[in-house]
Formats: C-alpha cells, structure tokens, sequence
C-alpha cells in the first residue's frame, strides 16, 4: 500500500453518484481518482498506483465484472481489493464476481457509512504496513499506546493535537486545508470555525517545538498545513 493517504479509483459512470462517493471519500482523507468507463479505469490503473478500486457493476461497453475479471488476470494489479457496486442482488451474480477475485458487494442503494466501513476494512485487510507506529524524522507515534516522542523523548499533547498530528504524519508533506483537519477532527461541527484549527496547530507546534528545535510543521499560507521538513 502507498505510504501516505490511500488511493481509492471510483469506477461509476453516474456522474451524481461518482461525486456524491468522491466527496465521503475525500473527507476520510483518501485520494480519490475517478473513471466513468472500464477503459479508463483500466488507463488509469497503468499510469496510478491504487490501492483499492470501487467498481460499478453496470458500466457502458465494458462490464464491471470483465474489468474485474482483467484487473485480477493482471499480475501487478491483482492484489488490489475490489468492492463492487450492483443492483444486482442475486447470490449466484455475487458468487461470479467473488471467484473473479472481487473482495466485497455493496448493492444500491446503500448507506455511505457503511460503504465507508467497508472500505476502510477492506484497507486494513489488505494492508502490508504497520500502521500502529507512525514516523517521520525524530517525530514517533505508538498509536495504540497513545505515545508521541521527539528524539526518543516523550512529548505531551492533548487530544485535538494528537489527532492532527496523526492525520498529518499518516500523509507527511501533503497539505491539508483548515476545511479538511476541521471535517476529520471535529466531523464538521457547525459550533467550530476554522480559526480553531490554527489554535490547536499552533498549540501542537509550540509542545514539539519544546523537545526539538526542528519546525516539523509547514504553514501554507492562505490554505493550511503539513508536515514537512524541507
């Protein structure tokens, strides 16, 4: 898997649909990238490096299930987990896309969260990267532990800051606008403003600042930050 935010191809030729999928998918913080037709798709998957496809079963010319069916016949892209999406609510047209290699069924109309769930299952399912410590630099985070550390000395920080700086060393060096940390970390509750995020950055930058005199966090100004050394 990718170091950094996941990529996500969104295969739907509905353009309403494909963006209503784009934008959930967005706020979780994954990189989406999207095709209307099973060629494209499978344009894309030569020229990207994705790390799990959403796949609409009815597409023009070329079918979900044959894209599919390519996609695991391809050496360098048959590991890429498969969730499909279908009308088609029949056992036997899931047995058939499952024994072509299709990881999961979501059949429409669905729940958002739920696809979500299954998304980010199908993530962790196949993921090949341990994604209980996160580093960069002198910067370390036992997530489970609930453990951050500069040049192995422990760093105190309360729990927005801890959260920003997750979702900022899960992507090091991509920037995140005050709208995207505000939506991941408050779940876009209307109470907050995005001035709070630059409280809380400023907050999380002065605690690491007082373990190491290397500025791990980069302003963009007009937009918003991440994480990046150079």
């Amino acid at each position: 898997m990718n170091q950094g935010s996941p990529r996500i191809l969104v295969v739907e030729d509905e353009p309403s649909q494909s963006e209503v999928l784009s934008y959930n998918l967005n706020i979780e913080g994954y990189d989406v990238f999207n095709a209307e037709t099973g060629e494209e798709a499978l344009l894309v998957l030569e020229e990207t490096e994705i790390d799990l496809i959403i796949l609409d079963w009815m597409l023009p010319e070329i079918s979900g299930l044959e894209v599919c069916r390519q996609i695991k016949s391809n050496e360098r892209h048959k590991r890429i987990p498969i969730i499909m999406l279908t009308a088609r609510g029949e056992e036997e047209d899931k047995v058939r896309g499952l024994n072509l290699g299709a990881s999961d069924f979501v059949t429409k109309p669905y729940s958002t969260k739920e696809l979500l769930a299954r998304v980010r299952s199908s993530l962790r399912d196949h993921s090949d990267i341990n994604i209980d410590i996160l580093t960069y630099g002198s910067l370390r985070m036992d997530v489970v532990a609930h453990l951050v550390t500069v040049s192995d000395v422990k760093v105190s920080l309360g729990p927005i800051e801890f959260k920003l700086l997750r979702i900022l060393l899960e992507n090091p060096k991509k920037v995140f606008s005050r709208d995207q940390l505000l939506a991941r970390v408050w779940h876009n509750n209307l109470n907050v403003e995005t001035r709070t995020v630059d409280v809380h950055i400023g907050r999380l930058r002065k605690q690491l600042g007082e373990m190491s005199s290397v500025d791990f966090i980069r302003t963009v100004r007009g937009f918003g930050y991440s994480l990046d050394l150079e």
